[in-house]
Formats: structure tokens, C-alpha cells, sequence
């Protein structure tokens, strides 16, 4: 039996477990003896995959695989959830993705550039179309694709209608802060030659 054929098999357990839960089947592939299943909500869900809808789609999965047995070889599985940057394989990965910003970096390494960032604004079965940052757009067929990406924006998004912060009053407030520490410089002055004459003052400052 081959790889795919059992990943087949394994899309075939995973897939009615992952509608009774109202969850869709990401991505299903083999890294070494680990067979990973990526669960994600429907495309377009306000939310995203619970740590309790996880848990309970992972017992449910190990346990069919358990009992149909669909890898002939020993194996790790392995139920996650795609993150905050997706990686993007296949057509249905970069159809779900429209509208959202990616990086894609091509097979060829003599490509220039061999590595693209912008939005995708379309997804065929084929191929794919990225908005620039220049404005321009550009298509690339999926079959070049070594690794391509969602990118998430890290950060709190600056809050609308928040006032802008009025820098012009810094450089005055900095000559009023210099003016007197000027004056504080000349005081201390004042005070340590009143002192080097002054018994009194003196002892009142080292005691």
C-alpha cells in the first residue's frame, strides 16, 4: 500500500469525525513516522479551533485509527490546528486564503525574485494571483511553489479615531527642563561655597 493511498484512508476516518464536529479537515500528511492532521473551523468563522474541540476530535480520531488500522507501518499521529501563519500545499489551501496577505518562496533558486510577498487576490486550481505592495500584480503556478505562507501581523492594530500625539511642544519643554537645571546648577553652587565658610552649614550637610 502506498503513502498516499493510506493518507487516503486515514482522510477517510478523519473526515466524517471532523463534520459531526463542525470542523474542517486542513491538511492530512506524513513527516517521517509522524502523521499529522490539521483541523481548522469552516472557512470564514468568526473564531478559531478550541483547545476542548482539539482534545475531544483527538480521543475520537485515535480511537477509529486504533480500530481500522489504516497504516501498515508504526506510526505517531499527530491532531493540531494550522496557527496564526498557514502554511499553504495545496489549491484548496490558497482558495480558503483569498483576500489575506502570504509570502511565497519559489523551487527554482535562480528565480528573481525567488521569493514573493503581497495579497492574494485570487486562487485557481493552478494558480495564483498576489497584490504588490507597488501596486502591481503578478501569477504564479502552484507547481513552483516550494513553501508559501499566511502572514499574521504581530501587534496590537492602532486604534481608530485615537489622537495623535503632539510631539511640537517636546523641544520647549526640553529649554524649560535645561533653563532650570541651569538654575538648580547655579543654587548648588551658591550653597557649596556658603558652606565652605560656614562651620555650621557644613556639619548639617555631612551629618
Amino acid at each position: 500500500m502506498t503513502e498516499s493511498s493510506e493518507l487516503a484512508r486515514v482522510r477517510a476516518i478523519v473526515e466524517p469525525i471532523a463534520s459531526d464536529l463542525d470542523l474542517d479537515v486542513y491538511d492530512i500528511e506524513r513527516r517521517g513516522v509522524t502523521v499529522r492532521v490539521t483541523l481548522d473551523t469552516h472557512a470564514g468563522s468568526d473564531g478559531g479551533i478550541t483547545l476542548d474541540n482539539l482534545s475531544l476530535a483527538t480521543r475520537l480520531i485515535s480511537r477509529e485509527i486504533d480500530h481500522e488500522d489504516p497504516i501498515t507501518t508504526r506510526f505517531t499521529l499527530e491532531v493540531t490546528s494550522p496557527g496564526l501563519e498557514r502554511q499553504l500545499r495545496t489549491p484548496a489551501h490558497f482558495q480558503r486564503e483569498v483576500g489575506k496577505d502570504i509570502t511565497v518562496r519559489f523551487r527554482d533558486p535562480n528565480a528573481d525574485p525567488r521569493r514573493i510577498d503581497g495579497q492574494l487576490t485570487a486562487a485557481s486550481e493552478t494558480d495564483g494571483t498576489l497584490l504588490l505592495d507597488d501596486g502591481t500584480e503578478t501569477t504564479f503556478d502552484f507547481d513552483g511553489v516550494d513553501k508559501a505562507r499566511t502572514v499574521f501581523e504581530w501587534g496590537p492594530a492602532p486604534k481608530p479615531n485615537a489622537p495623535k500625539k503632539n510631539t511640537a511642544k517636546k523641544p520647549q519643554q526640553a529649554k524649560k527642563a535645561n533653563a532650570k537645571q541651569s538654575a538648580a546648577s547655579k543654587q548648588a553652587s551658591s550653597n557649596k561655597s556658603d558652606s565652605t565658610n560656614s562651620p555650621s552649614n557644613k556639619e548639617k550637610q555631612t551629618s
